[in-house]
């Protein structure tokens, strides 16, 4: 497993499911193959799968191990969900927690859960099912989500279609033991995280910034989907909310990226699923780390 790093805070991996996702025009509708073609060294064959015509998609959760604290960015689908428009996060039976006990991490030594959005797959296991009941996954940890995700998915919106179920089993029963932690708009959270506003994919979707030591990462939730998207950062997925605002988050994330140096920890990336972007003029390069 690789171990990154940024100043004194470790950083790993903790894989949910990989494999083959969506088709190239389903997940985007702005599709031309010519740009697949373009860059296939790097997208074949580790995050794109020829033979069957699909970007492979990785669901998984960062693991920081600061000085003092654990923490996890995002929290992939979970166990035993109800999700039949979703097909692939439909009733799980996945040893995750068996996969973070393998890395030193017990549901009772994580203190913080970040969530990037509250999409069905970056918060389901938030929670998991014990005697028919859904109570927190991580029993001693603050759970940390944006202010407007969670006034938007409160609402009826998180009452229909995709969304349909994921803020009453993955949300709501950690604002009822009173283990939420909800912030408004720009917020430094601690351990060198923060919390950016970067609405688009959906209302109040955040990146997360890590600095320690002079060195600086970025956790970019779902601002960007698969490595294409840094050479046409123009592609919005089929499952961004507001059109301009992800782009304009996305541009946002690949020009700080490149200034600032940071670490791109990616949500849905396959191979490492961390990188480095550059930029040339108008034009940005991914390479992973």
């Amino acid at each position: 497993m690789t171990i990154h790093a940024v100043g004194n805070i470790s950083i790993r991996q903790v894989v949910e499911m990989r494999g083959p996702g969506f088709t190239p025009d389903f997940l985007f509708p702005d599709w031309d193959p010519a740009v697949l073609e373009q860059h296939r060294s790097l997208m074949i064959p580790r995050c794109f799968d020829a033979a069957q015509g699909r970007f492979i998609a990785s669901i998984h959760t960062w693991v920081l191990t600061t000085p003092h604290h654990t923490i996890l960015i995002d929290s992939c689908a979970g166990n035993d969900k109800n999700r039949p428009m979703l097909p692939r996060f439909h009733q799980l039976n996945l040893p995750f927690l068996d996969r973070l006990v393998e890395v030193g991490v017990s549901p009772e030594t994580v203190d913080y859960v970040c969530c990037t959005h509250l999409h069905a797959d970056h918060c389901g296991w938030n929670t998991r099912l014990i005697d028919g009941r859904w109570v927190p996954t991580f029993p001693n940890a603050r759970y940390v989500f944006s202010k407007a995700e969670y006034d938007h998915w409160s609402g009826p919106a998180g009452r229909e279609g995709f969304a349909a179920g994921v803020f009453e089993d993955s949300v709501l029963p950690v604002i009822e033991c009173g283990q939420a932690e909800i912030v408004d708009g720009e917020a430094a959270i601690g351990n060198g995280l923060t919390f950016r506003p970067t609405p688009g994919h959906s209302p109040g979707h955040v990146a997360i910034e890590l600095t320690d030591g002079g060195q600086k990462g970025v956790f970019s939730g779902d601002i960007m989907h698969q490595p294409l998207q840094i050479f046409r950062p123009d592609w919005n997925s089929t499952f961004c909310a507001h059109q301009e605002q992800a782009r304009a988050s996305r541009r946002w994330l690949l020009e700080t990226a490149a200034e600032e140096r940071s670490i791109v920890f990616t949500a849905h990336f396959a191979d490492s699923s961390a990188g480095h972007v550059t930029r040339s003029g108008d034009r940005f390069d991914w390479r992973f780390a």
